[in-house]
């Protein structure tokens, strides 16, 4: 039996070194999880044998499990590397389409513009809306982005304004009878503008002025043309806040757009204009702009990508447009020593590690993302060359119960 037990632990030992030699190999490995050697006691037994007659025969490796602890985090300066801080794996989606799950953030854009691992997997995530900055939690997708054409162009529908109007100010009519009399404001007096965008990206610029009415009443128009009708009348209460008028409908005639295609087949139409005047105010300081905006923009180039904390990616294009594009999801599993790593810093699900629960970064149990970071392998070389000598002391050791039993066969082979 000396043979089988010595037999069982050079195996044991030499299977405990490959497993602390695939930890050393792999110490800078991006995302990369150590394993440890796990051994059972080998025993043989028969029917009807007492609990003390039992022998031990040897030793076998139980499992090689994986040691899912946090590794350091480190800065690098590139924008798609991604390292997650606390639990939860990137969900991507192999060449052949299997779904897996990996630690390693290393990602980068290929030439299609989607966002894929270094062996070429696709990262998977939620689609915002960029309209409403929702995220579709319930459609998981590939991330891609526009790199090799424009986004299209998109016409204003809605321009939000800002400002204060003195309350000081005059009828614009003026008061020919007062004394001293008061002259007309010119139309001009109170007034701002911007460019607005058509369905094709051409901007034209808008005005609006604003000329006081009776009481704490502001007329709203769009030209300078003293026949030009008011678009809208804004009231305010007794301290300065706005009670009606908000919002208000303006058109721009395709006629009265840059765009040299508003004739012909297809052409461009007018343009609609919401406008939020929700935040005017009458107040007795000078008029002032605060906020003026639209949300129309020209086609544009991608010209970078930033991931925040909670994986949210916006996109910045060149017509200055930034917005949020998708969502980078995460999984977990309820027993993430089940899974079944795969090679490649990858790993598959399996009966024993249960289905992933999917979910985006800092909700729920799910940690955070850091941009610009990778999470290091959890590999300490210290405690694995001390593991190392301890695995070749045993192998060692074991060797020498093989060469003293057959010195012990030796001696009864000889007896006379």
């Amino acid at each position: 039996m000396g043979f089988q037990q010595g037999l069982s632990g050079l195996n044991a030992a030499s299977k405990n070194l490959d497993v602390i030699g695939h930890n050393i190999a792999n110490s800078g490995t991006t995302g990369f999880k150590s394993s440890r050697t796990d051994f059972a006691e080998m025993v043989a037994s028969a029917i009807g044998a007492s609990s003390g007659s039992t022998t031990g025969i040897g030793v076998s490796v139980g499992a090689i499990s994986q040691q899912f602890t946090q590794g350091p985090i480190n800065s690098t300066g590139n924008s798609l590397d991604l390292a997650i801080n606390g639990d939860g794996f990137f969900r991507v989606s192999l060449p052949d389409g299997t779904a897996a799950y990996t630690r390693s953030g290393n990602f980068q854009l290929d030439k299609a513009g989607s966002l894929v691992t270094v062996d070429g997997a696709n990262v998977m995530g939620y689609p915002i809306d960029p309209a409403t900055g929702k995220t579709d939690s319930t459609t998981l997708q590939a991330l891609k982005y526009p790199t090799g054409q424009p986004i299209p162009a998109k016409a204003t529908s809605k321009i939000l304004a800002a400002l204060n109007l003195d309350a000081r100010a005059q009828p614009a009519a003026g008061d020919p009878n007062a004394t001293p009399p008061v002259a007309a404001t010119p139309r001009a007096t109170y007034g701002t503008s911007l460019e607005v965008y058509d369905s094709q990206g051409l901007p034209t610029p808008v005005t609006m002025y604003f000329e006081k009415g009776a009481g704490n009443t502001w007329n709203v128009f769009n030209s300078l043309d003293p026949a030009a009708p008011s678009i809208g009348t804004l009231t305010f209460d007794a301290s300065g806040k706005l009670t009606s008028g908000s919002p208000l409908n303006m058109t721009v005639a395709a006629a009265d757009l840059p765009n040299p295609n508003t004739g012909g087949a297809n052409p461009v139409s007018d343009l609609n204009l919401t406008l939020d005047l929700s935040g005017v105010t009458q107040f007795g300081s000078s008029f002032a702009v605060s906020k003026l905006n639209q949300d129309g923009y020209a086609a544009g180039e991608l010209t970078g990508i930033n991931i925040s904390g909670d994986g949210t990616v916006m996109a910045s294009y060149s017509n200055g447009v930034t917005r949020a594009e998708s969502q980078v999801a995460l999984a977990k599993f309820g027993n993430t020593q089940g899974l079944s790593s795969i090679g490649s810093n990858n790993w598959v699900a399996t009966a024993d590690s249960g289905p992933p629960v999917l979910g985006t970064a800092k909700s729920g149990s799910f940690g955070a993302l850091q941009s610009g970071a990778l999470e290091s392998s959890n590999v300490d070389l210290t405690a694995e060359l001390v593991n190392m000598m301890s695995a070749q002391r045993s192998y060692q050791a074991n060797a020498q119960t093989i060469k003293t039993q057959d010195q012990v066969f030796s001696t009864l082979v000889n007896l006379r």
